[in-house]
């Protein structure tokens, strides 16, 4: 039995019924005999549009609010997703960053920056292993946690990814699949370049280069992580079977790892 953590990017969950068919493709990993953990993204463009109302109010708006804030789109994404999981006929319990053990530093206000975000410093799964230990899908809203005051913190963009790997680290998953809007790894993006080849699989610090020179597939402080704790990670598409880009640590072979259809 395999533990897999999947990420489920705004693209993949960006209406109700994408939302269904990220459940059954869940349950579907689940049905396998695996443990599945998901992290999820806010709906959509929920995150802008949660900006850009604040900034309509306030120009200058308190960190620490605008931190709140933010947390709910991941939220919206988590309840949904466990209802649409539900609605399949499998059970699944959804937690926030809090809720799941997320704790991070003290800093706010980083919903549009990269940088001035706050950092993981711990995570706590015995929550999410009780719920994983009574065959449940464990879903955990992506992006968030909780600093020592217990406030709400957010990790910055890409913070979701960085969640994701966080997560399946501290569980010691097997994988982290990243599901995306693209079929991996491309050597451009083939939305604009037509030519653009997939590339089967590549070496952190290859990824870790493409991330630094403006590459948006993974955030780099997710890869950055991978790379510390030797965590697999496969980049997919959420809305196709095709295999995506393995991102693996030197010595892995990636016909060892699960889940690979």
């Amino acid at each position: 039995m395999a533990l897999i953590v999947q990420k489920y990017g705004g693209s993949s969950v960006a209406d109700t019924e994408s939302i269904k068919r990220v459940a059954k493709r869940v349950v579907e990993t689940k049905k396998k005999g695996n443990r599945v953990a998901v992290v999820v993204s806010a709906m959509g463009d929920t995150t802008d549009d949660l900006i850009d109302q604040a900034l309509s109010i306030d120009s200058n708006p308190p960190e620490r609010e605008m931190d709140m804030l933010m947390t709910a789109g991941e939220r919206i994404s988590m309840s949904l997703l466990a209802m649409a999981i539900h609605a399949e006929g499998s059970r699944a319990h959804s937690f926030t960053g809090q809720q799941a053990g997320f704790f991070t530093d003290a800093r706010y206000g980083a919903a549009d920056s990269a940088y001035s975000s706050a950092r993981i410093k711990r995570i706590q799964t015995e929550r999410i292993q009780t719920e994983l230990d009574k065959n449940k899908i464990v879903l955990v809203a992506g992006f968030q946690g909780i600093n020592a005051k217990g406030d709400a913190t957010t990790l910055g963009r890409g913070g979701s990814d960085t969640s994701a790997v966080a997560l399946a680290v501290a569980l010691g998953a097997d994988i982290c699949e990243i599901y995306t809007d693209v079929d991996g790894i491309f050597t451009a993006d083939p939305r604009i370049v037509p030519a653009a080849r997939r590339i089967p699989s590549i070496d952190y610090e290859s990824i870790l280069e493409m991330a630094s020179c403006g590459s948006k597939v993974l955030a780099l402080r997710c890869v950055e992580y991978a790379q510390r704790f030797n965590m697999p990670l496969h980049v997919r598409s959420s809305f196709s079977r095709r295999p995506g880009t393995l991102v693996v640590p030197d010595g892995i072979d990636p016909r060892t790892l699960p889940n690979l259809d």
